[in-house]
């Protein structure tokens, strides 16, 4: 007997009305308020003010030092904030959803999220070029421009979208609750582990974090993008699927072409003009068999025709004199030889 638990894992005869997120007043006020959060970080460690000498005085005070037995499990909980181990995890999950929900929303919704944010966040980690605590040069400079690549916080602006896309496409407000807590535990936990590791400054992670609350307060503004493609993806799929439902004939042989007609051979012709008696005709001839005057009498033609349809026409000419009379000439007779 089958339980409920069980029963859940059975795809949905058909797709739920899920409710979309959309931009409300809510929305756009924490988007606005964590922007400005987003450009007083960065007016802070360009010019170098108390958020930069904060980053010294953590990196000098050494966490990994103070405390090394948090060093080991540290090390397996930050992975929740790279990029390849996490995408992959969020993924197949949200691949099953789609599956089970018959839409492509929550794959495309992940899609977009991880683009935008390699888009932003790699922008400004290339732009400013800010080198990581390691590999520092002098004490209470902001290190920017140099050819690093460690501001903001990539580990740490993952972990918020990744897990936060997770509530964003939550379908219950309990789940979203549930699901939010969580997110925002994991962000917070792997943004703190990367400055205990000494891999990220305070103000890195500071940036990680509204680069990724950016993100998930935005992605709003794209789902009608996200439908359209959606929309034209499955009517792909849906073309691909009636052409190989689509009965296939089996192949025609192809026939050969006729020879083509060519004259007769010597033996059907000599065949066919047994067949038929010559009809002759005296141009020019006086009725009751004798001739007239002029050329013609003495040159009559006969024409010989064949009796089967569609044959070339064998036409001969004698020459026969004719008698006054209108009789015809007797042959010459061959003299006999005595033996």
């Amino acid at each position: 007997m089958r339980t409920d638990i069980f029963a859940r894992l059975d795809r949905e005869p058909e797709p739920p009305k899920m409710e979309i997120p959309r931009m409300s007043r809510t929305r756009l006020a924490l988007f606005g308020g964590t922007s400005v959060f987003y450009l007083a970080i960065v007016v802070a460690v360009l010019a170098s003010t108390w958020l930069v000498l904060i980053d010294w005085k953590v990196m000098l005070f050494r966490p990994y030092q103070q405390w090394p037995e948090l060093h080991a499990p540290l090390d397996y909980f930050v992975v929740l904030g790279q990029r390849g181990p996490t995408a992959v995890m969020v993924a197949a999950w949200l691949g099953w959803r789609s599956w089970r929900q018959h839409t492509l929303r929550p794959l495309l919704v992940l899609g977009t999220a991880l683009l935008l944010l390699n888009v932003t966040v790699g922008a400004v980690k290339i732009g400013l070029g800010r080198l990581g605590p390691h590999y520092a040069t002098q004490i209470g400079s902001a290190e920017l421009f140099a050819g690093g690549d460690i501001f903001p916080s990539g580990h740490t602006a993952n972990a918020v979208v990744t897990w936060g896309i997770l509530s964003y496409l939550a379908t219950t407000p309990r789940a979203r609750r549930h699901l939010s807590a969580l997110s925002a535990v994991v962000a917070l936990g792997v943004g703190l582990t990367t400055v205990y590791l000494g891999t990220h400054w305070l103000s890195d992670v500071l940036l990680g974090w509204a680069a990724g609350l950016l993100i998930l307060l935005g992605l709003p503004w794209c789902e009608p993008l996200i439908g359209r493609a959606e929309a034209a993806i499955l009517a792909v799929r849906d073309r691909v699927r009636d052409r190989l439902r689509e009965p296939r004939t089996a192949p025609v042989a192809p026939v050969a072409p006729l020879p083509a007609a060519g004259p007769l051979p010597a033996v059907a012709l000599r065949h066919a003009e047994g067949l038929e008696e010559p009809v002759r005709e005296a141009s020019g001839a006086a009725p009751g068999g004798t001739a007239g005057t002029g050329a013609g009498a003495h040159t009559p033609s006969i024409r010989t025709t064949l009796s089967q349809p569609r044959t070339h026409a064998v036409l001969r000419s004698e020459r026969t004199p004719v008698s006054p009379a209108g009789s015809r000439r007797p042959p010459r007779s061959r003299p006999a030889t005595g033996g």
